[in-house]
């Protein structure tokens, strides 16, 4: 048995992701394992991972560019874990992160927390952190992510292994933001917890997936418009599955 299963996408991460591997590896117990998917990486990232003998990594390398949706899709169809996290390439978890989700799974489906930003003396980003008031409010969650209210990241995010079935395949429609369809997901199950604790450093840099800029305003109403399609989504789903116990 797998107690946890973290999944990592990769794609051109050789300079960062030796770290990010290190700090996870630092908190996995014998029974954990570490996911890896490469996104046909054209630099050394596949090499910079097989650099790291551990047999709690598996990895992954796909043949063509697929973008970091399919990829973290793919690698959690491959995760054999109760518990599964989401990490990104680029970051480096804060000490006691996946002890601490995985606490708050044993109560519910999924998990978020927030980030800080590494090198910045711990500075957490400028929108509203998550904190545990947000654990019922499950209207008013699903609102806040459609109107970019909700600093849901999957880097600072968890799920059992019970959700698997509703959360994948991804919809469609998903091209981006994979992490504000587990949330979606997340509340749409009315099963979904709130920390205000920092469980991840993201590293800002010109390549980070999420801009660190302002969209255009046709990209950002395209983006409403795929959220407020998820959300109908993730109704049919959990409305077809079901009830599920967590135990």
């Amino acid at each position: 048995m797998i107690r946890a299963s973290v999944c990592m996408a990769t794609y051109r991460g050789a300079p960062f992701v030796r770290e990010q591997i290190d700090s996870i590896l630092e908190q996995l117990h014998a029974d954990d394992e570490l996911v890896i998917v490469d996104d046909a990486s054209p630099d050394d990232t596949v090499a910079v991972i097989e650099q790291v003998d551990d047999p709690r990594i598996r990895l992954h390398t796909e043949s063509a560019n697929r973008g970091y949706v399919r990829t973290f899709e793919s690698a959690i169809r491959q995760a054999r874990g109760k518990y599964i996290m989401l990490a990104d390439q680029d970051d480096v978890w804060t000490a006691g992160r996946l002890e601490l989700m995985i606490t708050q799974l044993d109560t519910s489906l999924v998990v978020a927390g927030n980030y800080s930003v590494l090198g910045e003396e711990g500075r957490m980003p400028a929108r509203r952190p998550l904190r545990p008031g947000y654990n019922r409010q499950f209207g008013w969650n699903t609102l806040a992510i459609l109107v970019g209210y909700r600093p849901y990241f999957g880097c600072a995010m968890g799920f059992r292994c019970e959700l698997v079935p509703d959360l994948v395949p991804f919809p469609e429609i998903f091209i981006e933001s994979h992490d504000l369809w587990l949330a979606i997901l997340g509340n749409a199950t009315r099963s979904i917890s709130h920390l205000s604790d920092v469980v991840v450093e993201r590293r800002l840099h010109d390549y980070n997936v999420t801009p660190l800029k302002w969209r255009p305003l046709g990209t950002i109403l395209t983006a409403r418009l795929m959220l407020a399609r998820g959300m109908l989504i993730a109704r049919r789903r959990v409305r077809m599955r079901p009830p599920r116990s967590i135990v």
